[in-house]
């Protein structure tokens, strides 16, 4: 018992000079006062700044299916085409999938519905390494809009 209490004295008598050793490195005190630095406004600031982009009226959008299929799985590939917002129809839709391998164009040709959706079959056959995503480019063409270029589609073999 009497180990126990002469143990418990040195380590507060260790903690309370740690205390003090750490009070002593300490920051500026009250008394001290660090020089701030002056910051100046160019008033030409506001006139510097770029406008702000505008909103495409023609957007798409693709996506798979299954964004972790198996490699031998089959999955869809989807895309919509919208002009502001609104589903743009009879868009002709082509579609290329960017294997480790190599890139392959699909011989689907599907023409957008009323709600501007497009599908396309992917068979993935093991052509894609477990572990490794792909992506597919989906653009439409042949609408008032011309060629829009959508968001890639992703997916990854498990």
């Amino acid at each position: 018992m009497h180990t126990t209490r002469s143990t418990t004295l040195k380590l507060i008598v260790l903690c309370t000079a740690l205390l003090l050793i750490l009070a002593a490195c300490g920051g500026p005190t009250s008394g001290q006062v660090a020089p701030q630095q002056t910051v100046t406004i160019n008033k030409k600031f506001q006139s510097q700044v770029s406008a702000i982009p505008t909103v495409p009226a023609y957007r798409c959008g693709a996506w798979s299916s299954n964004n972790a299929p198996g490699a031998n799985s089959t999955i869809n590939i989807y895309a919509r085409l919208t002009k502001n917002v609104t589903g743009v129809g009879d868009a002709t839709a082509t579609a290329v999938v960017h294997f480790q391998g190599g890139d392959q164009v699909l011989d689907q040709h599907p023409l957008s519905d009323g709600g501007g959706y497009v599908s396309f079959t992917l068979s993935l056959q093991g052509r894609q390494p477990v572990k490794i995503p792909a992506t597919v480019d989906v653009t439409f063409t042949n609408f008032p809009g011309g060629t829009v270029h959508c968001t890639p589609a992703f997916f990854t073999p498990m």
